[in-house]
């Protein structure tokens, strides 16, 4: 592929893809060229909006496109899994937003399609290339936090539900902010811990403000009542090396302000972000010191980054920049806290 661009098609332009597109614009290793959504009006102005002429109402015919090296694929998650592997059948790289698929059945058929195929499959894991949260896992791969045996993630909202069909019902999303945000503050906590296995998982997942009368959410308004995903879950896990992580999260909570947290604790220190403090314990001189990371800024935004990462480890012969196995790792664990919930009990995995 030496001497040209990689061609890339987008499926789904309506939404998550906004955040994408300047990562396309920006990469040497791949360009943009055509585009898909089931919105024939939207397609045709974001066309002429972009000076895209290849436009497909059908996403297999993108994915038929022979001249099309990259899908994007950015539509709602229950749409993920078939997508991908058409496009990976189709000898197409896949870079697919998140969560990779709604369960881990689909997940380990994305990935034998994969192997099958030969071709790069990245889930577009945004928070990875923020500046400040590259710097801290290149600081505890040096060892600052020694063995790290237990986290806290939380990725908390106030009134601030997505009450499009595309996040409120399960045949779309397969969850609520669970898998829709959960997979942001888990996939990043499991990153920097080094992604250990996990191996059993205890949680909840409940309806409890939306089901109330009257909820509302200051995106879009009043909650429909029909939605049948939850609105708050969390859960307690357990890994093969002996460290346990705790997470929470929620579109609708009596919190005073909304916040995603990863806290990680080692034998040799501490971690807080987002304010990307090291916190240690001088035990010889028995006193204690903090230490915030200083770091440079990145050039492009973290879902710009990622396009330009994933393009470049393409045409670098690199390994896939977020590789579909730690994605398995992460729905596993989402969707054990869903299992919990229904059976009462800890889901050994």
């Amino acid at each position: 592929m030496a001497g040209r661009k990689l061609k890339v098609g987008a499926i789904g332009i309506g939404g998550i893809f906004k955040t994408h597109l300047g990562g396309w614009l920006a990469s040497e290793h791949a360009e943009l060229v055509a585009g898909s959504d089931v919105n024939p009006e939207m397609l045709a102005k974001w066309g002429q909006e972009n000076n895209i002429t290849r436009l497909y109402t059908d996403a297999k015919d993108l994915i038929a496109d022979k001249d099309i090296d990259i899908v994007d694929i950015c539509t709602p998650s229950s749409f993920h899994a078939p997508l991908t592997i058409a496009a990976l059948e189709a000898g197409k790289h896949v870079i697919c937003e998140k969560p990779l698929a709604t369960n881990t059945d689909e997940i380990r058929q994305m990935i034998a399609a994969r192997d099958k195929s030969g071709k790069m499959l990245m889930t577009a894991q945004h928070m990875r290339f923020n500046a400040r949260n590259r710097a801290v896992k290149a600081e505890i791969d040096k060892g600052v936090l020694g063995n790290i045996y237990h986290g806290r993630a939380w990725y908390l909202r106030r009134d601030q539900l997505p009450s499009r069909p595309g996040f409120i019902y399960k045949k779309n999303a397969g969850g609520g902010p669970c898998i829709d945000i959960g997979v942001h503050v888990l996939d990043l906590s499991l990153w920097l811990m080094g992604n250990p296995k996990p191996v059993s998982v205890t949680g909840v997942s409940k309806k409890v403000l939306a089901g109330l009368p009257g909820a509302w959410s200051v995106w879009g308004g009043k909650v429909p009542q029909d939605m049948d995903v939850e609105d708050f879950a969390a859960g307690f896990v357990r890994f093969e090396n002996g460290a346990s992580l705790i997470l929470e999260v929620s579109w609708l909570l009596h919190h005073p302000v909304n916040e995603e947290r990863v806290w990680l604790y080692g034998d040799k220190g501490g971690l807080s972000l987002p304010e990307g403090v090291f916190y240690h314990t001088d035990n010889e001189n028995q006193h204690q010191y903090d230490v915030t990371l200083k770091y440079q800024n990145a050039p492009l935004p973290p879902h710009q980054a990622e396009c330009v990462a994933f393009a470049k480890a393409i045409a670098e012969g690199a390994p896939s920049p977020v590789p579909a196995e730690q994605s398995l790792q992460v729905q596993s664990i989402l969707n054990a806290i869903y299992e919990s919930q229904e059976t009462g009990k800890e889901v050994r995995l």
